[in-house]
């Protein structure tokens, strides 16, 4: 583990393919800390829960270096029943980004837990442990290619807010490019 580096804490469900799991990939090389009940998550973590109403930001860093940073790895059908359960958690959605994974190339907010949280680290400027969890996996460093310019933006934002303002000018920009675009 990198000097400096984020707790992160995977609750995983057991839904997927174990050998095509990044949580398992991630947990084999010792990047992350499995848990199989959400109970053992820490209380004042920050969750990534893409039904949140607030923005991951900048300003989580304070938090997720104290408490550490937690995502949930489950399939997206039981994924509202999870989240819907009371918990002592920040919970924070990430903003606009598209997957690199192969499962979901191309699309936007389809993210494998992996690209989340490296996403998350990129955001709160521990772009270098980001960067050692997308390392192990041919298509990680391609999500970063991608996603670059939003990343970077949403890095140098101050909060939530700020985030959304990037997240909507980039998407008001795509918007207009495509009606620009000849068929």
């Amino acid at each position: 583990m990198l000097p400096n580096s984020v707790r992160i804490i995977i609750y995983h469900a057991k839904q997927c393919d174990p050998k095509k799991c990044s949580t398992l990939k991630l947990k084999r090389h010792k990047l992350v800390h499995v848990v199989h009940r959400t109970r053992e998550i820490p209380r004042g973590a920050v969750i990534l829960n893409p039904f949140s109403p607030k923005a991951f930001s900048p300003s989580d860093r304070k938090r997720i270096k104290k408490r550490g940073l937690s995502a949930l790895d489950c399939s997206w059908v039981h994924a509202k029943e999870v989240f819907d359960t009371s918990n002592p958690w920040i919970s924070r959605c990430l903003p606009y980004l598209v997957a690199a994974n192969p499962v979901n190339f191309g699309l936007p907010t389809k993210l494998s837990t992996v690209e989340a949280l490296a996403a998350a680290l990129h955001i709160a400027g521990f772009r270098e442990q980001g960067e050692m969890l997308l390392s192990k996996f041919k298509w990680g460093p391609h999500f970063l290619t991608l996603n670059r310019e939003l990343l970077d933006g949403y890095a140098e934002a101050k909060d939530s807010t700020g985030v959304v303002k990037v997240q909507q000018q980039f998407i008001g920009q795509e918007c207009t490019t495509k009606k620009t675009e000849p068929p």
